[in-house]
């Protein structure tokens, strides 16, 4: 395609729907992030002039998302965030945890391997997740967390099982983020072994990898039935999990360790906030130049307008019924 310019360097090619997939990417991790929390309200025209797009790309993004179950349509109000709960949770953890294990059974049976032409990929994907996991940056935690599985579920084979386990990781990270944004202090907290999982793969270790992911998601439900107050005997698939893995792991430790004492109040008493906020936004610039992360057509806000963009729509009065005006169908001769 011709350019201009210096150079005539080419132009990349635009797809018609490009605009649309970005805003729905974009909105997702909001959602993930837990930085559009349950209950936001928003219309097509806020999400149009946040974006800098006509209205009909914010549309049909916010469509998809509604049409996948991530929002949910409210006539004459816009879209709105759901708000999922332990049950929520309880199915999404259940049919991850399924699937998995119907995956190894089936390779093990036949002996079969996955495809391993994504492990330069995988590599990247898993030292990025664990970097973001160990700054405790929620913010980029989960698109890096979402891209690794996304590799992951590629090695399945299965385009639709992968699309249906990511869809699942989506709604997962919605319920977690309402409440690891609760803590004072993220990093250590998540889970980070994901080169683990990397080299087990590699190796043709299947039996070794379901192992991991089974350590993996034990992990996982003890910290949010820990952080959501939850008891564990509520998992039906426990049981599944403990016995591949043979031996209960440790309990998760949900409150995180002790901050350093304070230092004196300087001239400035958020100096070290800015200083500690300045760090986390260097760890995803850093990530988000290695994954591509904000550099399409629309932008990525890291602080979403609360103030503008999440309001709840006013409740509107019913109409008073008019009053000194003729029935302009009243009955003839009265």
């Amino acid at each position: 395609m011709p350019g201009d310019g210096a150079g005539d360097t080419p132009r990349p090619v635009i797809h018609r729907n490009s605009l649309r997939e970005q805003i729905a990417g974009a909105l997702r991790e909001e959602m993930m992030a837990g930085r559009l929390a349950a209950g936001r309200n928003f219309t097509v025209k806020e999400i149009a002039e946040l974006y800098g797009v006509s209205a009909t790309p914010a549309r049909e993004a916010l469509v998809d998302l509604g049409a996948q179950g991530l929002l949910r349509a409210e006539h004459h109000r816009g879209f709105t965030v759901p708000e999922l709960g332990w049950d929520d949770f309880l199915e999404i953890f259940e049919s991850r945890v399924l699937i998995t294990d119907s995956f190894h059974r089936q390779y093990a049976a036949r002996r079969a391997l996955p495809d391993l032409s994504r492990l330069p990929s995988l590599h990247r994907r898993a030292d990025a997740a664990v970097r973001a996991a160990r700054a405790g940056n929620l913010d980029v935690m989960v698109g890096c967390d979402r891209r690794f599985w996304q590799e992951v579920g590629g090695l399945l084979g299965n385009r639709r099982i992968a699309d249906y386990l990511d869809w699942l990781r989506v709604q997962s990270w919605m319920f977690a983020a309402r409440y690891l944004r609760e803590l004072p202090v993220l990093a250590g907290i998540c889970w980070e072994r994901h080169p683990d999982l990397v080299e087990a793969i590699e190796a043709h270790d299947v039996t070794g990898a379901h192992r991991i992911i089974c350590e993996y998601n034990l992990y996982t439900v003890r910290l949010l039935a820990g952080l959501a107050g939850q008891p564990l005997e509520s998992v039906t698939v426990l049981g599944l999990l403990t016995e591949f893995v043979g031996e209960e792991p440790p309990p998760v430790p949900v409150e995180p360790p002790p901050a350093p004492p304070a230092p004196e109040p300087a001239a400035d008493p958020g100096a070290a906030r800015a200083g500690r906020s300045r760090r986390g936004d260097e760890v995803g610039r850093e990530l988000g130049r290695e994954l591509g992360l904000g550099l399409g057509l629309v932008p990525q806000p890291r602080t979403l307008p609360y103030g503008r963009f999440g309001r709840r729509l006013p409740e509107q009065p019913p109409p008073e019924a008019p009053r000194g005006r003729p029935d302009p169908h009243a009955a003839p001769g009265r």
